[in-house]
């Protein structure tokens, strides 16, 4: 089978197209028959980081500190923004950061140490404030789910987004954290169209599999919102209402939303994509992304990055605020606190793999 920029099964990238810090790349000659092979399958790598924290100055995001074990997703959402930070690891953003999966080895552990240290400033820390930490590969590996023990071994609040109904696996662990106000999840859900998720989001948990994460969580008594995220206009954002009513209804109490962003590498993916499965809509969605954009398939300018400007992002926000006003959601996320926070007490006795 030649790779070109023709679907792969299971896959929202098509291709890898050249890392941007690389001066070569391999580019396949059709003429000459060459190809890259079958579609890759997904291959797993160990790193041995020193840290786990990491940090940023954002304004555009509710928090300071995040912890992601992993680095790329085999969710494969075409859309993703943290696709360009595989490139720093010296792969594609395109079909690499989705069959090239990084796992921290020993995150628990080394979160444990971080808190630990008379450093450490107690404060709500982020999961998934890059690549989702409930992707599959977390099953088998458990590495969300040691840091989430540790969390709670310290009581140190933590905020979840994911759009995996894997979390509610943890649903143990996140009670605890609930008791003490220090937990949160958030479910992202870009679409209730199972079969436009399956085409843009091909590994991620369905529409209905993320309502049922919501009620879940919802009847365990952790708080728990949907976030509309990203809104894809001209293809997804009038379904900005059905997705707040649907996520209310099923126990979502807080909603946020974030309006597609496309860094990097990550425009030419998703025109690529919107080629193969909307060509009709291509160029509809593409300038309505500009006109948010300032001309452009992109802004990074604080402040307007997660959220574009001019009246189709007015139309976008108008629209989300009615449609949780009708649904009775006055709030994007609970208060989380701090005050419960200590470290244990004693040796601690688990063992991390």
């Amino acid at each position: 089978m030649k790779r070109n920029d023709s679907s792969i099964h299971g896959r929202g990238a098509a291709i890898n197209p050249p890392n941007r810090f690389e001066k070569l790349s391999y580019v396949p000659d059709p003429k000459e028959g060459d190809s890259e092979g079958p579609a890759p399958a997904t291959e797993f790598l160990k790193e041995k980081p020193r840290t786990i924290i990491s940090y940023n100055a954002s304004p555009d995001v509710g928090f300071e500190a995040s912890v992601n074990p992993y680095r790329g997703c085999e969710h494969g959402c075409v859309y993703c923004y943290a696709r360009p930070f595989h490139e720093y690891l010296g792969f594609s953003a395109g079909l690499d950061f989705e069959t090239k999966i990084v796992a921290k080895e020993g995150a628990p552990a080394l979160l444990e140490r971080e808190l630990s240290s008379g450093r450490w400033k107690p404060q709500v820390l982020a999961m998934s404030g890059v690549t989702d930490a409930y992707q599959p590969v977390e099953r088998h590996l458990r590495l969300t789910r040691g840091c989430l023990e540790v969390l709670s071994d310290f009581c140190n609040p933590v905020v979840i987004i994911t759009k995996n109904h894997l979390v509610t696996r943890d649903v143990d662990v996140l009670k605890k954290l609930a008791e003490c106000d220090a937990a949160c999840v958030f479910i992202s859900v870009t679409t209730l169209d199972s079969d436009l998720a399956r085409k843009m989001e091909p590994r991620a948990s369905s529409p209905a599999r993320r309502l049922a994460a919501i009620a879940a969580l919802a009847r365990a008594g952790v708080p728990v919102g949907v976030l509309v995220a990203p809104i894809v206009p001209g293809l997804t954002d009038h379904e900005i209402p059905s997705i707040i009513a649907a996520a209310a209804n099923a126990g979502a109490g807080y909603a946020g939303k974030v309006v597609l962003r496309l860094p990097y590498a990550v425009k030419h993916l998703f025109e690529g994509w919107l080629e193969r499965n909307f060509p009709d809509r291509k160029e509809k969605v593409l300038n309505r992304v500009r006109s948010m954009r300032g001309g452009k398939l992109n802004e990074s300018a604080f402040g307007r990055r997660m959220r574009g400007e001019g009246i189709f992002a007015e139309q976008i926000s108008a629209l989300f605020h009615a449609a949780c006003k009708r649904a009775g959601i006055h709030g994007r996320s609970p208060e989380l606190s701090t005050a419960a926070f200590r470290p244990p007490e004693g040796p601690q006795l688990r063992l991390f793999g």
